[in-house]
């Protein structure tokens, strides 16, 4: 079985992709994955290194949300945001699910993959690239030596109408932690953690009409997402790397 693991994963970071790779400025059309984790939930490390493993995929942007709910069983998840645990009950609820957990996958604000289930992911990865995209995104880095963004947002060729409040987001994230865990589920294991979101800001509200241009300012060097999501937890239209 791990072989056969293996082996769809190896077929999966062979995909072709047209997006900019995300190391090399900003990419545009991509497919959001969200994994909502927990330092100590003990289910969760093959999610970890699966998302981990996304990060080489230059058309797939892989953001870990680390919830707050499994703190009290014995270990403080150092990443832990009650925000991200929001943002999953927000999902569940407009999913009509009853119930949260960990690790979860949410693929582009719409469907959920259970755990590290490689197969699944992928499959519904492929899903969302074969549909039109519903918002086309212009980015203009020139003047991000300057900590300005220029972004331009309007419907895609193919959509249907669009309709608000539709949601422009600033995600910003580090590339990878490194913990040392001592107590809960997971003690004595020292974990790498990919992608590990510190900050998400509402950046401006667009009701899908028209074109919206707006400036994003990067106040720092971490790196930087832009999305573009149905309020407040529906699907997300559009994504795009920033630096």
């Amino acid at each position: 079985m791990k072989f056969f693991a293996s082996l769809v994963m190896a077929a999966w970071m062979a995909l072709p992709t047209g997006a900019t790779a995300q190391g090399g400025g900003p990419a545009t059309d991509l497919v959001v994955v969200e994994l909502f984790t927990s330092q100590g939930c003990s289910s969760c490390p093959p999610a970890d290194a699966l998302l981990q493993q996304l990060t080489a995929r230059p058309d797939v942007l892989p953001l870990a949300l680390h919830v707050d709910y499994w703190d009290y069983i014995g270990w403080k998840d150092q990443f832990a945001d009650p925000a991200h645990t929001r943002r999953q009950k927000g999902y569940a609820h407009e999913g009509g699910r009853q119930m949260v957990y960990t690790p979860q996958m949410i693929v582009n604000g719409q469907d959920d993959v259970v755990g590290a289930d490689a197969m699944k992911l992928s499959e519904t990865i492929e899903a969302h690239k074969a549909r039109p995209s519903s918002v086309a995104m212009t980015i203009d880095g020139s003047q991000s030596g300057t900590g300005g963004v220029a972004v331009q947002l309007r419907r895609g060729d193919t959509a249907p109408v669009l309709s608000g409040p539709i949601s422009v987001q600033l995600v910003r994230y580090a590339p990878l932690k490194t913990v040392d865990i001592s107590r809960g589920e997971l003690a004595g294991r020292r974990l790498d953690y990919a992608n590990v979101v510190e900050q998400i800001d509402r950046v401006a509200e667009w009701d899908g009409q028209g074109t919206l241009q707006l400036t994003v300012t990067l106040t720092d060097t971490r790196p930087a997402a832009l999305l573009v999501q149905q309020a407040p937890y529906g699907a997300i239209l559009a994504a795009a790397t920033l630096n």
